[in-house]
């Protein structure tokens, strides 16, 4: 898809990091796009920053994208509002943190996660699937991530995030063939982003009920602290809770302000993907390094001595050393 002039889009978690960045440039260069998310607060400040060109229009649309209802709600309010019986461009972008382990986490947290992480993007590909094949030319960009491919290393699981950003990539993939035969006017292309600096670990806990650490349950803070005593090499039973919740807003600022890659940045190499045609966009160095890595050796990828991830990850690896 050369250029976004005259198209319609429709991109989850358009509230923040992303998803924001996204809408406006989508915006901006003349493509009418309908945002959705969670916040109603974050999508108001998606739609002012918006500053759509050439006749384009940006609607704002609260959707819960795990919830099969309400974004069926979300594609008849977009055709409604857009006056549209196609969309061009379907990003599948939300996606939240949380349930790490399979053995602490509370499980309607990673019950939880899955369920946007993954069920979103079924969700949203089954209800606007119509609507992009209706189009002229129709692109599916779903979003899944490094954990799509590495599911972390030794100390750090991240169990039901990767598990769902493998779903998505496994999913991304077996439709290169079914839409090449049922759909060859419609691409799909699977986004593998490295660290980009957004909220998702703040935003996270807002999802699942805590949005300060204050309010953190005492099934939370158990989960919590195994992974604060995996970073930091103080045993578990060494960390107060004060100490925990000082680490979980810690981890949450320093994602979001040391990355090497911003919203802003990320979107345009998305972007750019998507212009090309690819069907595979690997977004920052580290998404390239660990792709190669895991091509490589993936035996390597999880052994706690990884001389790998001691490359890739420096001081920060192996945790707690």
């Amino acid at each position: 898809m050369r250029s976004f002039t005259g198209k319609m889009a429709v991109v989850t978690g358009g509230g923040a990091g992303m998803g924001r960045e996204l809408v406006l440039r989508l915006a901006a260069e003349g493509c009418s796009v309908a945002a959705c998310d969670l916040d109603e607060a974050a999508l108001a400040g998606t739609a002012e920053r918006a500053a759509p060109a050439g006749g384009a229009r940006v609607t704002t649309h609260l959707c819960d994208v795990s919830d099969e209802d309400q974004v069926a709600r979300l594609r008849d309010e977009v055709v409604e509002r857009h006056r549209t019986g196609h969309v061009n461009l379907l990003f599948n972008n939300a996606g939240v943190g949380g349930g790490s382990s399979f053995f602490t986490s509370p499980r309607a947290e990673w019950e939880r996660t899955f369920a946007i992480c993954w069920g979103g993007v079924y969700n949203c590909s089954r209800a606007f699937m119509p609507l992009l094949v209706a189009a002229d030319e129709g692109f599916l960009v779903n979003v899944s991530s490094v954990n799509g491919f590495w599911a972390g290393g030794p100390g750090m699981p991240m169990s039901a995030y990767s598990a769902a950003k493998f779903a998505v990539k496994g999913f991304t993939e077996s439709l290169l063939a079914d839409l090449r035969i049922n759909a060859p006017h419609v691409r799909v292309a699977l986004v593998m982003p490295g660290h980009v600096g957004t909220e998702i670990l703040i935003n996270s806990r807002r999802v699942h009920g805590s949005a300060d650490p204050e309010d953190m349950t005492a099934e939370q803070l158990a989960d919590a602290r195994a992974l604060a005593a995996a970073i930091s090499g103080v045993p578990a039973g060494g960390l107060s809770d004060e100490a925990v919740r000082a680490a979980v807003k810690a981890m949450g600022e320093t994602f979001r302000d040391h990355a090497p890659l911003s919203p802003a940045e990320a979107a345009a190499i998305i972007l750019d993907g998507v212009r090309a045609g690819t069907w595979r966009i690997l977004v920052g160095d580290d998404a390239r390094a660990l792709d190669a890595a895991m091509r490589a050796d993936p035996l390597d990828l999880y052994r706690s001595d990884s001389p790998t991830l001691a490359k890739l990850f420096g001081d920060r690896w192996p945790p707690g050393e």
